[in-house]
């Protein structure tokens, strides 16, 4: 198949289309590398500040259409899959529409859906947007609610889901979100990761010395993403123990960079309000990393795992991540485990060629559903 992929989000659509050329499909990437991330492409989209970058990259994409044609699949990251305003992807989108045989939307990150949902329905115990009956306040939260509701953006994102030909959900949250409205149309397939060394079993030796800790820092939004809390707990308990922890902080730096300042971590913060790792708590897993962060049950539900339990989960609180590391800290026999068992996880439900396997099937089954 010939596959068209726009859009980035933390390296989901780049190591896909990896995967999928694995299988023998012809894949062209054409995103921004999301933003200062950087990511793989084959076709930058990249958008410098400006209004006048703004055309620029409006006469860029509009001068790249007539390749962006006779695709089997055109897969979007979100609606908002290249950067610009949303009045403008209208047209791009009909064009894509028209043009390409299936067109499919990606169910993660940001939209209206994960917005209004979390906002009102609150199908989670906590999200970016709620933490039980209660709205969050944050200005991130705020802001994210008056980008979408009543908008532009809330107007396209109806439009492409119920347009296009599937919708795929990368973690339990998203799903959650679309699939009461789109039953039919929304399948889950979990995020590919390209492990970027063996994924043979990890020794069970003794861990010996101070417990490295990672976090990554997000540039503004820290607090939307629980950053804050989860580094406030991490600086508390190494002040307590300050010869069982070493803390490494990285914020705003290229993917490369980051892999550099990860490796040789023994646990990593992920995201406060999550109920499942995504993509860079993944990697770091595939590294044989323990990730402090989201494992709610429901995770290993969509997944079907009933055996390993990688992910040291915390709720949405500081005393919570505080008491979790501490675990960790006071129970260093724990830790050769659970690097075992993240190795695992993402070798069963992660390895970018099962996972483009999945997306194959998915694009084959639209295929003889439009074809009828």
């Amino acid at each position: 198949m010939r596959i068209l992929l726009i859009g980035e989000y933390s390296n989901v659509h780049a190591t896909l289309a990896e995967g999928l050329r694995q299988l023998g499909h012809q894949v062209t990437v054409a995103s921004d590398g999301d933003g200062w991330k950087d990511y793989p492409r084959d076709i930058d989209l990249a958008r410098r500040p400006g209004k006048l970058n703004g055309l620029r990259l409006m006469a860029k994409v509009w001068t790249q259409l007539p390749r962006w044609r006779g695709y089997d699949v055109v897969q979007l990251i979100n609606p908002m899959f290249v950067e610009l305003k949303a009045e403008r992807l209208f047209p791009l989108y009909r064009y894509l529409r028209k043009h390409n045989k299936r067109l499919v939307l990606g169910a993660f990150g940001m939209d209206w859906y994960w917005v209004h949902e979390c906002t009102y329905r609150k199908p989670l115990r906590y999200s970016d947007f709620n933490i039980g009956d209660q709205i969050r306040t944050n200005a991130d939260a705020i802001k994210e609610q008056h980008d979408w509701l009543g908008t532009a953006k809330e107007r396209l994102n109806h439009l492409i889901a119920e347009d296009c030909d599937a919708i795929v959900s990368g973690l339990y949250e998203y799903d959650v979100c679309y699939r009461p409205h789109f039953p039919d149309k929304t399948t889950f397939i979990p995020y590919p990761i390209k492990p970027m060394g063996p994924m043979g079993p990890i020794s069970p030796i003794e861990h010996i010395g101070p417990i490295k800790l990672f976090v990554g820092i997000s540039r503004n939004r820290n607090e939307y993403k629980g950053t804050d809390i989860m580094l406030h707990a991490a600086e508390a308990v190494q002040a307590k123990y300050p010869d069982r922890m070493q803390l490494v902080k990285a914020e705003g730096i290229p993917f490369e960079q980051y892999q550099k300042l990860i490796d040789g971590s023994d646990a990593i913060l992920d995201q406060l309000y999550s109920y499942t790792p995504a993509m860079n708590a993944l990697l770091a897993m595939s590294k044989g990393i323990i990730v402090v962060g989201g494992g709610e049950p429901e995770n290993y539900e969509i997944v079907g795992e009933k055996e390993l339990r990688p992910i040291v989960n915390v709720q949405p609180t500081y005393e919570s991540v505080y008491h979790e590391l501490e675990q960790i800290l006071l129970h260093p026999e724990r830790i050769p485990e659970l690097k075992r068992q993240s190795v695992e996880y993402i070798h069963r439900h992660h390895d970018y060629i099962k996972v483009a396997r999945q997306y194959e099937a998915l694009y084959l089954k639209g295929k003889v559903k439009r074809e009828k």
